[in-house]
């Protein structure tokens, strides 16, 4: 029997100086991560040529946006099931996979059927890849500055929404619609060095009881600490309290203590990304339709506002462990919700007010859609975490899906400001619920958060 035991494998994590290999890591799960959003929101950005070409429906706009986060859904909640049985690295090469070799298929869709179901299977490795990676990062981050070491990587994510935004004004024009999909392709080299050069998690493999291999993993990462820090590694830390030698188990996320925490974030996941999918994926269509512009100046106008969410979300990794986590989303939640009341109330009458309204919420919301993979990882224990985040973002995907289909709905019958006035209530929501049910975890372990 191995003399090793979770607690000095959390230890071990916990006592690590921030290092060149630290950055490694999010570097290079940050590559796929960027291409990850690339590849979730290229879909919105081709959507004003195919509207055109396929001569679609506003209902059948919104369900080709909504078909990629049904894939995503089912994704999230299989291959986080799945990275608690094969661990987080092959989890996150398979799903990485899926949504590189589905990119380029999407490019040779030839109707909107097809569309549709290449859009759909393309979901199940975007959606799986994010919780995968978050439980990964969580694990290894220490409990001081985790806040914003986690969210350092997430902002890849805010980079790439912005990306694909960027791009999209000059390759549909110039290149066609098809190269956005070519161009979701490259993490398919990614998934090839992620085998190659980062270890599996040491938590992981310690919590399915695979001691001497999280032994042996951690004394690499600790010579390649070691060597790129050129110190001697600290005295192990003595606050780690006694880890639970339990099997995962699904309920387990429903019951005790936990019950409470899966109420509260899946109602932050759903209202969060209920605005921000539903602003992301629809604003192209809204400027083009709606306010007739033409395509390019449609694509530019829609670029404003995820470059700024850029900004919001180096704001959060940089104070989100000062104001703490529940202080954090409360406020981002009511202060992203004034906006789309003012928009719902007849503000919402030139494009260029959507553009700034739409904005300055995004700028508030979308800091809370990065912040919750933080949350997740934190707010579960280690044999169920990809699980909890899995199906914690199940609910990212299904307010992904009736985001897109309602404001097609409601946009031939309500206007503009009957989808605003949805979007502000579901803010108000969530920011009722994050400070009735919320929990802090600013400053401590993975292990004294999940006794």
């Amino acid at each position: 029997m191995s003399a090793v035991t979770p607690e000095q494998i959390a230890a071990r994590i916990e006592r690590l100086p921030l290092s060149p290999w630290h950055l490694k890591l999010r570097v290079i799960m940050g590559i796929a991560l960027f291409f990850d959003a690339f590849d979730m929101l290229a879909i919105a950005y081709v959507l004003p040529v195919l509207i055109g070409m396929w001569k679609l429906a506003p209902h059948q706009i919104g369900l080709l946006i909504s078909a990629g986060f049904a894939g995503q859904l089912v994704g999230a909640i299989f291959f986080g099931w799945l990275a608690e049985r094969i661990g987080r690295i092959n989890g996150a090469i398979l799903t990485i996979a899926i949504f590189s070799v589905m990119s380029v298929v999407c490019a040779f869709a030839w109707s909107y059927e097809s569309m549709l179901l290449f859009r759909f299977i393309q979901g199940l490795g975007l959606g799986g890849e994010v919780p995968i990676a978050a439980a990964y990062i969580g694990e290894i981050a220490k409990a001081d500055k985790r806040g914003r070491f986690f969210l350092l990587y997430q902002v890849i994510f805010a980079v790439g929404l912005a990306g694909v935004a960027v791009a999209a004004t000059w390759i549909v024009p110039h290149l066609g619609w098809q190269w956005m999909f070519y161009v979701g392709a490259v993490p398919a080299v990614i998934a090839l060095i992620l085998r190659r050069t980062l270890p599996e998690s040491p938590r992981w493999l310690a919590s399915r009881g695979r001691l001497d291999e999280a032994d042996h993993t951690m004394r690499a990462i600790e010579d390649e600490v070691t060597r790129g820090t050129e110190k001697t590694l600290a005295p192990l830390p003595t606050h780690i309290p006694p880890i639970s030698r339990s099997q995962a188990r699904f309920a387990e996320l429903f019951s005790g203590p936990y019950a409470r925490r899966t109420f509260a974030i899946w109602v932050m996941w759903f209202c969060s990304y209920l605005v921000t999918y539903g602003i992301a994926g629809w604003l192209p269509t809204v400027y083009r339709t709606v306010f007739k512009l033409p395509v390019q100046q449609a694509l530019q106008y829609t670029m404003v506002t995820p470059v700024i969410g850029v900004v919001a979300a180096l704001a959060c990794a940089l104070f989100i462990d000062r104001t703490g986590r529940k202080a954090w989303f409360a406020w981002s939640f009511l202060l992203g919700a004034i906006p789309l009341f003012v928009l719902a109330l007849g503000a919402a009458n030139t494009p260029f007010n959507v553009m700034i309204l739409s904005t300055v919420s995004w700028f508030f919301i979308t800091t809370i859609s990065l912040g919750l993979y933080l949350y997740s990882s934190e707010i579960y224990p280690t044999r169920v975490r990809a699980v909890g985040t899995g199906t914690g973002t199940a609910w990212v995907r299904l307010a992904s899906i009736i985001g897109p289909f309602v404001v097609g709905m409601i946009l031939p019958k309500s206007g503009l400001g009957g989808v605003f006035l949805m979007f502000a209530i579901a803010a108000l929501a969530g920011g009722a619920i994050t400070i009735a049910f919320g929990m802090e975890t600013r400053g401590k372990t993975l292990e004294e958060l999940s006794p």
